[in-house]
């Protein structure tokens, strides 16, 4: 079926954590948001029947996840997607993907040691590390000037490696949207295998694709390396983190059952719900469309955004990604400081765009635009973004 991006649907009074709490981030109520990564899209038609004949059958007793109809549907969308084999007893249900890399975290590694990570990072990855009592050990992603995208430093990694008992990997990468190639994917193995790191990555972005070539899952890696588990849910493409739910695929038998034992008998988050379970099993079995033409409609976006810094901030580089709906900007030429930059954004542009330092040092210089959102909504930010730096540019701010 055809889906419509274009048309705005009003958010507000919806306790949405990007519209109605918009000043938990920025400090100002009824700003224009583009922070937290969810979309303003309406979830796919199959979903949305789905939920609501859950909802009209007034039948909402406890649920079970371990059947072939919610490991099935993971198992199938793997294959067909990224040509990913999948056992089905691999797969345990999570109540969300950062809930499992925390736990993935602890049952890999012991107190005190170190966990490897690219930086710029997702901004929940330091709680998962360091609120577990592990050492967050970072390596810089590598853009050089003229570069348009970021690489791993490969022999910074290796080094730092040794020093470290996993590898938390974003795949594709938050906030950068880099797609891994299959290169670099073996050279993350190869070195996680030098050094016996588990490699924990989460995948939750993987199915918004902007190029032709195919996103490569970790869990296809077994060959090269076999200490691997994956994080994702279908919550990210189509929409549905409010129903709740995740899984995780965990090849190695005693990681699984030590996993289960957490969420079954320690912390009994084991029972998913019965919405966010259809909108799993529905997502990824008639859903591949939406997601196909979601993600041209984000390339869509990023052509607007990319022709309209070229007409009237070329001081700004949009670094190119292959996956996700996050536009990562590169405004250190700008010469502003970042709260500068922020406070006119937010105060006169009336518009919220992440600094790119919260996700860390090497974002320092940087916005991260989330741009799941009708086209018209990406116009009318970039039109805020020009009016405050309008401002700036009148009242000379230079970098503090």
């Amino acid at each position: 079926m055809q889906y419509d991006f274009d048309t705005v649907h009003d958010r507000r009074g919806t306790y949405c954590t990007q519209w109605d709490y918009i000043q938990d981030r920025f400090g100002v109520p009824g700003i224009l948001p583009f922070s937290i990564s969810d979309t303003d899209f309406l979830s796919p038609q199959p979903i949305v029947d789905a939920v609501c004949r859950v909802a009209q059958s007034g039948l909402y007793g406890y649920t079970r996840w371990n059947h072939h109809d919610f490991k099935g549907a993971v198992a199938s969308w793997y294959e067909r997607r990224y040509g990913a084999h999948v056992d089905e007893d691999w797969i345990v249900y999570s109540p969300s993907v950062m809930y499992s890399i925390s736990i993935l975290v602890r049952l890999t590694t012991e107190s005190g040691e170190g966990v490897l990570t690219l930086s710029p990072m997702y901004d929940s990855f330091p709680g998962a590390i360091e609120g577990n009592g592990r050492r967050m050990v970072s390596s810089s992603l590598i853009r050089e000037d003229g570069q348009t995208h970021y690489q791993l430093d490969v022999d910074d990694l290796s080094n730092k490696a040794r020093s470290c008992s996993a590898f938390l990997l974003c795949s594709p990468h938050n906030p950068t949207g880099r797609m891994w190639t299959e290169d670099e994917l073996l050279s993350i193995a190869d070195i996680c295998s030098a050094n016996n790191l588990y490699l924990v990555a989460d995948e939750i972005h993987a199915d918004i694709q902007l190029t032709e070539r195919r996103n490569r899952s970790a869990i296809s890696l077994g060959d090269r390396w076999d200490k691997v588990a994956v994080a994702s849910s279908a919550s990210k493409i189509f929409n549905t983190p409010a129903l709740g739910g995740s899984y995780v695929i965990i090849p190695d038998a005693q990681l699984r059952n030590e996993f289960l034992q957490i969420t079954r008998h320690t912390d009994y988050l084991n029972s998913p719900t019965l919405p966010g379970l259809y909108a799993t099993m529905v997502g990824y079995g008639e859903c591949d469309d939406y997601a196909d033409q979601l993600s041209a409609y984000i390339q869509g976006n990023r052509a607007l955004i990319a022709q309209w810094l070229k007409e009237n901030e070329p001081k700004i580089q949009m670094v190119d990604a292959e996956a996700t709906y996050l536009a990562w900007l590169d405004v250190r030429d700008l010469g502003y400081s970042s709260a500068a930059l922020q406070d006119a954004l937010v105060h006169i542009g009336g518009v919220g765009i992440m600094a790119g330092e919260t996700y860390g040092a090497d974002g320092l210089g940087y916005l991260r635009m989330c741009i799941g959102c009708p086209r018209s909504k990406v116009e009318e930010g970039l039109k805020r973004m020009g009016k405050a730096l309008h401002y700036l540019e009148e009242n000379n701010h230079v970098c503090q």
